[in-house]
């Protein structure tokens, strides 16, 4: 029988805040570096080929996913044993030292090859970091919000996402709109990554005040937090699930980059938009994503995860090539579209990720198995995003390369998704038996 856990709306803001900060810092990083990979490509990468040096900057972004599963294996076992409020102020100061590093970079024709090995190193540091920090800020709110509505506030997370590349899209934009080309290579293309350094510490004040999540006080109570690493035990006891968890989250990962880094290049470079444009039809649509998150949690948890993931799939096999098409047609109008188009399958997924990174494990080693889980699905298809289309396209030369696979992996999601039993009422504070998924309550 499940314990119940009230917590007021008033702690439930704060928690919200504290949870969103660092994600926000996270992928304010992430979203930077795509935006201006053009840029980054010039400032970094000596080559007469500016294909080959984007192709070389989108190599270091996905270089850095690399590290993301060990963070995600170190800050998972930490959290699982000391709690989620000490391991999450621990990610959000190295995240944001990490991004604020490369804004004080010097490019290659100060220090030569050295100039991007330093730029790989800070983009590793903060890989390893965000291992720790989107399932660990999942579960950190998700263990506060009430039962019946954990999509709804866990839908807060990936708003925070969706935010913080809104927010890199306008100042990008902004940068762009008021700055010469030659400020922009100077010193233009540094300040949003030094706004990383402020960000940083409001998020750790904010964290640095919240208490630990009732679901954690209550596994301390009753013994079941080890102490020792619980990764080998996780891995033995709760394979099926992440394996399952995984597939379906190879989608959402996919069509979050798809989506947000790799469309801004792909408006540039097939639609045939300045980059002005491509970062306003991004931002505005970044914006409707945002937005849409709390509706989707609200309607996940009104049909169940299960239902969510199926017409979440279905919607990105059929949306996909539209909005390729509409996106390669160089009308800012049919851009948009096409980028809402992909938005909707993106937000949809990344809400009922939100959700099942928590309901799918037990309390004693939730942080552990949904950083590896979610993780490692983002090493293999979101990081690599960017440069797998940009090679598809190089080596097929369709502009529709991306489109097919996408879907191929939607079909795998889709299969993998189906897989998992329904959570949308399982209680978090109920420990699961061994092997078996939480039962509904």
């Amino acid at each position: 029988m499940s314990t119940s856990h009230e917590v007021s709306p008033a702690t439930l803001r704060r928690v919200i805040a504290a949870s969103a900060v660092g994600n926000f810092v996270e992928w304010f990083d992430f979203a930077v570096y795509g935006f201006l990979a053009t840029l980054i490509a010039s400032q970094f990468f000596a080559s007469s080929d500016p294909g080959a040096g984007l192709l070389k900057t989108f190599a270091v972004f996905a270089v850095a996913f690399a590290l993301r599963p060990l963070g995600g294996i170190v800050f998972g076992a930490l959290g699982d044993r000391l709690g989620r409020k000490r391991v999450l102020s621990m990610t959000i100061l190295l995240m944001a030292g990490s991004t604020t590093l490369i804004g004080l970079l010097p490019t290659y024709a100060s220090i030569g090859i050295a100039a991007p090995l330093l730029l790989t190193l800070a983009r590793c540091l903060q890989g390893f970091s965000a291992g720790g920090e989107y399932a660990g800020a999942c579960a950190y709110l998700m263990e506060h919000a009430p039962q019946n509505r954990r999509a709804f506030y866990g839908s807060f997370v990936p708003v925070s996402t969706f935010s913080a590349f809104a927010c890199a899209a306008v100042i990008a934009y902004a940068l762009e709109a008021n700055l010469s080309s030659d400020a922009m290579n100077s010193w233009g293309w540094r300040v949003p990554f030094l706004i990383a350094a402020p960000l940083g510490l409001v998020g750790l004040y904010l964290r640095w005040r919240m208490e630990e999540t009732p679901a954690f006080r209550a596994a301390i109570a009753e013994g079941k937090v080890h102490s020792h690493s619980p990764l080998k035990q996780t891995l033995r006891n709760h394979g099926r699930a992440i394996r399952n968890l995984g597939a379906f989250i190879s989608l959402t990962a996919l069509s979050f980059y798809m989506f947000t880094t790799y469309f801004a290049t792909y408006l540039q470079l097939v639609g045939n938009l300045t980059r002005a444009q491509s970062l306003l039809v991004t931002t505005v649509a970044l914006l409707f994503a945002a937005a849409g998150c709390p509706l989707a949690g609200l309607l996940s948890d009104r049909i169940g995860r299960r239902k969510t993931i199926g017409f979440t799939c279905l919607w990105v096999m059929i949306a996909v090539f539209p909005a390729y098409w509409l996106a390669s047609s160089g009308s800012m109008s049919g851009a948009l579209l096409g980028v809402i188009l992909l938005a909707v399958g993106a937000l949809m997924s990344g809400v009922v990720t939100a959700a099942l990174l928590s309901e799918s494990f037990p309390t004693r080693t939730r942080y552990t198995a949904s950083a590896i889980t979610y993780n490692v699905a983002y090493t293999l298809f979101g990081g690599t995003a960017p440069l797998v289309a940009t090679w598809l396209i190089g080596q097929t030369g369709s502009s529709l390369a991306p489109a097919f696979y996408l879907v191929v992996i939607a079909l795998l999601s889709l299969i993998g998704g189906l897989a998992l039993p329904e959570t949308s009422r399982v209680s978090l504070h109920d420990e699961v038996p061994t092997g078996q998924p939480n039962p509904a309550v």
